[in-house]
């Protein structure tokens, strides 16, 4: 049984054109993409910042050339491992820190890495990077026959601490073989879901539509028929064989506002969707029929109310409801518990914030402190200042938010004590996995929120229950338990 978390070990080598430096820019900022990960929020390190990482790598393997003479021409810089989870399965904070966690293990705490988590797919996913030399400069990782199946084996123990669900594999020969391929959009499709995009972004003229396709990848033949050719493609389309609404004279005319667009339908694959909720508020007929939907939707909006008129009174009945108010009573209930646990998740959001930020602050300060003791003692020297401006200006950040740390305690400037890394962590993994707890519940609360409310309306209009005499009961209800 396993895990539902691949990974994968990846040696990072020097890219053609281009040296060890800028290779390894290029790859840790990639992983550190802000728009991939929360603005930087989902990135953590060891024995490393992530905004010098790359230049501390290459600090690292300077010592470890000088000290042993070695230097190999096709030499592995670093080593990506990227772990992806099941969609829906795992938070972003927790994937991090499982991913933190794989790191540490795996290298035994002896090289500096960074653990990016991406939230820009559906399947959230770790870049882990770490430095193919040790930490002191005195060696380098080597790359062991299956080395794969370890980092494998303790992700797979990570999950299975954090609960994470396990699939049971089974043998070659009792495996479904896939006889459905989807078919791949054709090069026509893609270049009209480009043209729509464009023409969503109203370009101010026809020659701007055109550079904008370009960006898009697409080289362009200008002449007397307008024709593009994307990637992989061996011959020009001209816009005129797109079909209706494609054309120059017609995009011209849109771009001009004489015409609207209409995108083509495109012919989806059959699939398979969830079955859609048992319970669903009823239709407004009359509004439909003032709306123009003609007889043929009338009389299907009828058999869909009277289906869902007989959901109601199942759900009523399972849930041992004998009266209107009783089942108001359970709505009000229900409501209140998905509102207290919706608190809670995001009391314990901001508090996974907190730490973070805190963590990084200590940190830093701690990676500062002798700089800045250095500026102090040069006596606030300006040419000092500009030498290292960005570690004393980490260092005054940390100080800072360690005094509103102290004001936020109540106990006055240089009064609180100052948490360990360690203590963050234990605190940190605390917090997510109640988090992750409440979310169970969370997502059950909800569900059975929405069945209550959409019951109650229901029975609502089933009764004919004025809006106006419904609040008059709240009112009622209400004075009656103040009085009490």
């Amino acid at each position: 049984m396993r895990p539902i978390a691949a990974t994968r070990l990846i040696p990072l080598h020097i890219n053609k054109g281009k040296t060890i430096a800028q290779t390894l820019n290029d790859r840790t900022d990639y992983a550190k993409n802000p728009e991939k990960t929360e603005k930087g929020d989902l990135v953590t390190a060891y024995e490393c910042d992530p905004y010098t990482v790359d230049e501390e790598f290459m600090l690292s393997k300077r010592q470890y050339e000088h000290s042993t003479g070695r230097r190999q021409k096709h030499d592995v810089i670093a080593y990506q491992i990227r772990q992806s989870f099941k969609p829906g399965e795992v938070t972003a904070e927790e994937a991090n820190q499982i991913g933190y966690e794989l790191a540490m293990r795996f290298t035994k705490g002896k090289h500096a890495f960074i653990v990016a988590t991406h939230t820009d797919r559906p399947h959230i996913h770790n870049h882990i990077i770490f430095n193919s030399t040790t930490l002191d400069g005195s060696r380098k990782f080597k790359n062991f026959f299956l080395s794969y199946l370890a980092i494998q084996k303790i992700s797979d123990r990570l999950c299975v601490q954090h609960g994470l669900s396990i699939i049971e594999p089974k043998p070659y020969r009792e495996r479904e073989k896939r006889t459905d391929y989807p078919k791949n959009p054709s090069f026509r499709e893609g270049i009209c879901e480009a043209i729509d995009t464009i023409l969503q972004q109203k370009p101010e003229d026809f020659e701007a539509f055109l550079r904008m396709l370009e960006e898009y990848g697409y080289e362009v033949k200008r002449g007397k028929n307008i024709a593009l050719k994307g990637k992989g493609q061996q011959r020009f389309i001209r816009l005129r064989s797109l079909g209706e609404g494609y054309s120059e004279e017609e995009i011209r005319a849109v771009i001009a506002g004489a015409r609207e667009h209409q995108p083509k339908r495109r012919k989806k694959e059959k699939q398979f969707s969830a079955a859609p909720p048992k319970l669903q508020l009823l239709i407004d007929i009359e509004a439909k029929r003032a709306q123009g939907k003609g007889g043929g939707y009338v009389r299907w909006a009828k058999s869909f109310n009277l289906q869902q008129m007989a959901e109601a009174v199942c759900f009523i009945k399972e849930h041992d409801i004998g009266t209107y108010d009783e089942l108001v009573e359970k709505t009000d209930a229900a409501t209140a518990r998905f509102n207290e646990l919706s608190d809670s998740i995001k009391s314990a959001e901001q508090r996974l914030a907190e730490i973070a930020a805190l963590k990084k602050q200590i940190i830093n300060y701690s990676r500062t402190k002798e700089t800045y003791a250095a500026y102090k003692k040069s006596g606030y020297s300006k040419k000092f200042l500009e030498e290292h401006r960005e570690e004393i200006t980490l260092h005054k950040a940390a100080k800072a938010a360690f005094n509103q740390l102290d004001s936020v305690g109540g106990q006055g400037k240089g009064k609180s004590k100052i948490p360990t890394i360690r203590q963050l962590n234990q605190e940190y993994a605390q917090v997510l996995s109640g988090k992750k707890a409440t979310y169970a519940e969370y997502r059950e609360s909800r569900k059975q929120m929405q069945d209550y409310l959409i019951a109650r309306k229901n029975v609502e209009a089933i009764l004919g229950v004025d809006q106006e005499q419904e609040e008059q009961r709240k009112q009622k209800e209400q004075q009656h338990n103040t009085d009490r």
